[in-house]
Parts: C-alpha cells; structure tokens; sequence
C-alpha cells in the first residue's frame, strides 16, 4: 500500500496482513482462479470473505476428515491477521488442521463484498 508521508507518496508494507503457506486442493484454486478473475479480485480476498462467514455461522464446522482432497499443493498468500488467528482457533477447536478449513470456508464466500484487486494500491493518509 501507499501512505502520504510529508505530502509524499512512499510504498510501505500493510502490517495488518500475514503471510500464510500451506496445502490446498489444485482444483479448488483453479476454481477461485476463474471466480477472482471474472470479478477483478484476488483469491486471498474471495477466501477472507468465507473466513468471514464461517465464523458467523451458529452450527459451526461440520468437517468429514476422510473425503480430504487428493490433490492439494503449496498455496502461499496473506491473510488479514486478525481474522486469521480467529480461523487458527476455530480450526484448533475443531480438532482440524488450518488447511482443512480454509478449504471448508471457499463454500460461504461472498464475492459481492470482497475486496477489489486494486486494494492493495491504495492509498493511506
């Protein structure tokens, strides 16, 4: 993102975000591939919005651990820090690993209120 610091544009880094690497099905991202795309957004930014919506859900997580996906590989992306520690604990509580819920969640994402590609562009005063 950029920040106006003494009437000055200077690029800094958003310390609100986290880097996360982990396993993910190849299907499932080449699905949010082509929704991100068609919507001018980021996968990230799809996945928050399920992130988001998971957590309001008053059942919680019904997980089957052994129709896991077959097809997972490395899939590394930021997250807002704050939700993601909110999904750290809901996947700990739950007795399932990080993966499993970010994988959960794409099928409670809200692709008319996630974030514009341009979104990390912004500017901040």
């Amino acid at each position: 993102m950029w920040k106006i610091v003494n009437g000055k544009l200077q690029h800094t880094t958003d310390k609100s975000r986290i880097v996360f690497r982990t396993t993910i099905s190849k299907d499932l991202i080449a699905k949010l591939t082509k929704v991100a795309d068609s919507n001018n957004t980021h996968i990230n930014y799809l996945l928050e919005t399920g992130f988001i919506n998971l957590l309001t859900l008053e059942d919680g997580i019904s997980f089957n651990k052994e129709q896991r996906p077959k097809d997972r590989e490395h899939y590394k992306t930021t997250y807002d820090k704050e939700l993601f520690e909110e999904i750290k604990a809901l996947a700990k509580s739950n007795d399932l690993f990080i993966n499993d819920v970010i994988e959960y969640s794409a099928q409670f994402i809200d692709v008319e209120n996630s974030k514009n590609k341009n979104h990390r562009y912004r500017i901040e005063v």
